[in-house]
């Protein structure tokens, strides 16, 4: 087995699309059944991302997977904190040192990506979208210090990758500045913090544990790709 392929661990799967959308599975014009569709949000972090699958079902958006992927190759450390290794270099030569190693990251999230895919597609679930939470664009040559530098970078980095990995995969995707998601997601799905608390509750309960911050972002990266249809 190719190292990539084992970094990617389910924590818990849910129902099948068939039982968790609102119809069901669907059925086209021609009489075949076609499949539900489904969104994945992602919550980007430094070396891994927290993911989250949701479909739509009968009172809200209903959960179908959670996983905790790397996105970094044990085997390559230098992959799990490429910034790092090229910290010392003047800004300029340090951008094209770590380009090896953010094509093999990018690599890495695509074949990550295409794991999900195929997992949800045996559910009967039909990715159409994206949703990326993770650390926003800034100018990275205006920090002085090379390790907070290296350490910005990287967290743009590892969203960045989810977003080549979508693209890839010819997926609608958008992403999400880490710093205003709560108050963008309140307003984009029109509801009251104690309505989006609720629906992420109950959410978690279907889930199970673990179901931490990371995950209720995650899950609300999910649910407004799938509002926005």
């Amino acid at each position: 087995m190719d190292s990539r392929a084992s970094l990617r661990n389910s924590f818990a799967i849910g129902v099948s699309c068939s039982s968790a959308s609102a119809g069901g599975l669907l059925k086209s014009a021609d009489g075949n059944m076609s499949m539900q569709t489904a969104s994945i949000g992602f919550r980007a972090k430094t070396g891994r991302a927290i993911a989250v699958a949701l479909t739509s079902g009968n009172s809200g958006p209903a959960f179908l997977a959670r996983w905790e992927v790397a996105l970094h190759d044990p085997h390559r450390p230098a992959t799990g904190q490429p910034h790092h290794e090229v910290m010392e270099m003047p800004w300029v030569d340090a951008q094209s040192a770590v380009r090896p190693f953010e094509r093999q990251i990018e690599s890495i999230a695509v074949e990550v990506l295409s794991g999900l895919l195929k997992e949800l597609q045996s559910k009967g679930c039909r990715v159409g979208s994206i949703g990326v939470v993770g650390s926003p664009d800034r100018k990275l040559e205006a920090i002085g210090n090379p390790h907070i530098r290296a350490h910005a970078a990287e967290g743009i980095l590892f969203r960045r990758v989810l977003e080549v990995a979508a693209d890839e995969h010819k997926l609608r995707w958008r992403s999400f500045s880490d710093r205003t998601f709560n108050d963008q997601a309140l307003t984009e799905l029109r509801r009251k913090p104690q309505d989006l608390t609720t629906t992420l509750v109950s959410i978690g309960h279907t889930a199970g544990k673990p179901w931490r911050a990371d995950e209720r972002i995650a899950a609300t990266a999910a649910w407004l790709m799938l509002n926005a249809g």
